[in-house]
């Protein structure tokens, strides 16, 4: 297997950090419009599997060229959203195997943005669903944490755990803290302002997809490994668009534990329109120029990779489950902890990318090995659970499943 990773930031950085650890690949090119991270990413490394090379994530042709030019089978997005469809796109005019860990962008109704869905995450990546199953290739999207192991765990509980499942809930939480910073998101605030101040989506049984307002239906959910009680809000994430497309259940949510003061901060932001992309006119000594509003705040931000030694705690992903087993009821919370002091020690990367990163890595190496295999546009739920499972456990960070 020969990989293009596109993206060397947090993400992608861990990435190459958990791959140079593993036999599967013969060759991973590490490319990024910054060609010095794409180049302090392989560096750190030093594994001779490893190149580095400048690309511009939203040039398809370009992209493309370079999937040719080394010979990659695999093209493996590690940048923001607003690269997917670019990327996705090359990855089928190569003829390679696609994954990320999210999804095309989504646009609110808009009419009634709070209670119909407009353009949902993924649509426009679905849309081409029949091009790579009559070409008989794969796009593996959602490949992440959340989405992704979220995914795998509510395949792995419809398979192995209920008879009828009722409600799917994957519940985001965790104890973090950073030193130094009063707000210091550990993951891309790029990102996390386009999931959390988009409608959030909810799946119903016989409803199918609908919109609430942001930060709906709050409830306070006990994380395990001492992270305890967070509260959780409804917030928008792929897993609810994935996984009923593959696992029958009635209801499908997604909450985060974001905490009061995050949502205020965030909500300040929309009410200043520091979460528009569209660009905006700023005078500057050297003349007008056109900037992005939310870019201009992910400037003023620390760079959540560099976080890593300023932050104690751990994070939890999890899959919340109720249903029916043998006639019975049962609830359970299947989850995976990572704590920042180890994924540092270990890895040198803090728990947040850390945790996202491992996935998609786990998810290569079953697809080189054969254990994975399909053909089309499909989520990580579409493929059998307990490989993945297993394999993640082997690479040193095992999962856990708690009855409620």
């Amino acid at each position: 297997m020969r990989v293009l990773l596109v993206g060397a930031g947090g993400v992608g950085t861990a990435i190459t950090r958990i791959a140079a650890r593993r036999p599967f690949f013969d060759a991973m090119v590490v490319a990024d419009y910054d060609p010095a991270r794409a180049t302090a990413a392989v560096a750190a490394v030093d594994d001779g599997r490893f190149g580095a090379e400048r690309v511009d994530a939203g040039d398809e042709a370009a992209v493309a060229e370079l999937l040719r030019r080394h010979a990659c089978d695999v093209l493996l997005n590690a940048t923001d959203p607003r690269f997917v469809m670019p990327l996705f796109r090359a990855a089928r005019s190569a003829g390679a195997t696609y994954l990320d860990m999210a999804m095309s962008l989504s646009r609110p109704h808009p009419e009634q943005p709070y209670g119909t869905c407009g353009v949902k995450l993924g649509d426009e990546q679905f849309a081409l669903a029949g091009e790579w199953e009559k070409a008989g290739a794969l796009a593996l999207v959602g490949m992440g944490v959340e989405p992704g192991l979220s995914d795998v765990f509510a395949r792995y509980a419809a398979d192995e755990l209920f008879d009828e499942i009722e409600e799917i809930g994957v519940r985001d939480g965790a104890d973090l803290t950073v030193d130094g910073y009063d707000f210091a998101p550990s993951f891309s605030i790029w990102t996390t302002i386009e999931e959390c101040l988009n409608p959030p989506v909810v799946y119903e049984a016989g409803r199918g997809w609908f919109t609430t307002e942001p930060f709906s239906e709050p409830e306070v959910f006990d994380f395990p490994e001492g992270i305890g009680p967070v509260e959780c809000v409804n917030v928008e994430h792929e897993e609810v668009l994935l996984v009923p497309r593959w696992v029958k259940a009635d209801r499908v949510t997604f909450k985060y534990g974001l905490g009061r003061e995050f949502i205020e901060t965030l909500k300040t932001l929309h009410l200043l329109g520091l979460d528009r992309t569209e660009p905006v006119t700023v005078p500057s000594a050297a003349g007008a120029v056109r900037v992005s509003p939310r870019d201009v705040v992910a400037a003023c931000l620390p760079d959540p990779a560099t976080l890593g030694e300023r932050m104690h705690g751990k994070t939890c992903a999890g899959t919340w489950v109720r249903g029916v087993k043998d006639g019975a009821p049962r609830e359970v919370y299947l989850y995976h902890v990572v704590d920042n002091q180890w994924s540092m020690a270990e890895y040198g990367s803090q728990a947040v990318v850390w945790q996202t990163a491992v996935n998609p890595v786990v998810a290569l190496e079953l697809v080189a090995s054969g254990a994975w295999s399909g053909s089309g546009v499909l989520g990580p739920e579409a493929l059998p659970a307990r490989p993945f499972l297993d394999l993640l456990t082997e690479y040193g960070s095992p999962w856990g499943i708690r009855e409620q």
